[in-house]
């Protein structure tokens, strides 16, 4: 693939998430996008033409069936992720997947096992590990700062109006969970790459606004890692205005609070070269807030990661995130649910 020629990119799915690949996609460098579907033609047609006159088709078949279509980005609902994914993986092409992989544990291995089978690669969305914050939070962590860790948790106090759950959002059918699966899992996943999946989670969940859908509103959860620490979870759409997503990662050494991709707070016993530039850092709104919007992110996030998956591509090596690291988010909100259903503690596998 590497030289050839740009790698093609099809983008499944034309809801609102749609637009963010293209967008990304059209500032790639060494890709372009070659094809859209959704099941509504005159959509499809008017995506396609907004977006430089591309294939425009119906059905995923039409579009995996292109010789110069490379990757196909999935961005359909949550719960319909699985067959179009595996409907570009038996055409050979790698998939991108909008978070969630997929709603349960068991249909996203079913894609990864696909995947690893036919040798294409997963990528799932989950752009704020391309932050500059998140990742000197997770350097720092592996770098061994912070010590011992005591306590990481994630907060996501999010606001969505009512008129957001009209149709099928909050359906578990359709989103697979509420604020914390529909939500919150992009903190979810930075919460467990920073400090590790935990072993045992106990969870409460409620509807205490948008008493109407199916999922929960609000959810708080508590946290035990192998090692001993301990932790919490917090998400809600319910209340409002909506306040920056919020991870904090306190250990004996040293302490850490990341908003949004923002480091709030950046202390440690010993000081290193390079610690009063971040904590002189001014407020980088680069990768966009969904706490009061869902629209209201940037593409600068999409961008980085869909970059990094083609430069994978053209150099022959892994991504920095494949499908088996983004199974982990889903393990743990399917573990938190689990536990909030049956009132017990509940191991993450």
């Amino acid at each position: 693939m590497a030289g050839a020629r740009p790698i093609g990119f099809g983008i499944f799915g034309l809801g609102v998430i749609a637009e963010f690949h293209a967008q990304a996609i059209a500032a790639l460098q060494g890709a372009r996008l070659v094809g859209v579907a959704t099941r509504n033609p005159a959509k499809a047609q008017a995506f396609a033409a907004k977006h430089g006159g591309v294939f425009a088709g119906t059905t995923i078949e039409e579009l995996v069936a292109r010789p110069d279509l490379d990757v196909i980005c999935i961005t359909t609902s949550s719960g319909a992720h699985l067959e179009p994914a595996l409907a570009a993986i038996r055409a050979g092409k790698h998939v991108v997947i909008e978070k969630p992989i997929e709603i349960t544990t068991a249909r996203v291995d079913e894609v990864l096992r696909a995947a690893d089978a036919a040798g294409v690669r997963v990528a799932p969305i989950f752009q704020g590990r391309f932050g500059d914050g998140a990742r000197k939070v997770k350097a720092a962590i592996d770098a061994g700062r912070l010590g011992r860790l005591v306590l990481a948790s994630a907060y996501v106090k999010w606001h969505r109006t009512a008129q957001y759950y009209t149709g099928t959002r909050g359906q578990m059918a359709v989103d697979g969970g509420g604020a914390l699966m529909a939500q919150a899992i992009h903190a979810v996943d930075l919460l467990q790459w920073f400090a590790g999946l935990p072993a045992e989670v106990f969870a409460w969940s409620t509807r205490r606004v948008h008493t109407a859908i199916e999922a929960e509103d609000t959810v708080s959860a508590t946290l035990r890692f192998p090692d001993g620490a301990l932790g919490v979870i917090e998400a809600t759409t319910a209340p409002w205005p909506g306040w920056q997503r919020k991870l904090e990662i306190c250990g004996e050494q040293g302490s850490i609070v990341l908003e949004n991709d923002h480091i709030a707070r950046w202390e440690f016993q010993t000081s290193a070269p390079g610690d009063d530039e971040i904590r002189a850092t001014k407020l980088d709104a680069a990768l966009g807030s969904g706490a009061s919007r869902p629209d209201a992110i940037s593409i600068v996030g999409h961008q980085r990661q869909l970059q990094d998956l083609v430069d994978a591509l053209q150099a022959g090596r892994a991504p920095l995130l494949d499908g088996h690291e983004g199974r982990k988010a889903v393990a743990l909100v399917r573990a938190v649910y689990d536990a909030a259903a049956s009132g017990r503690v509940m191991k993450v596998g």
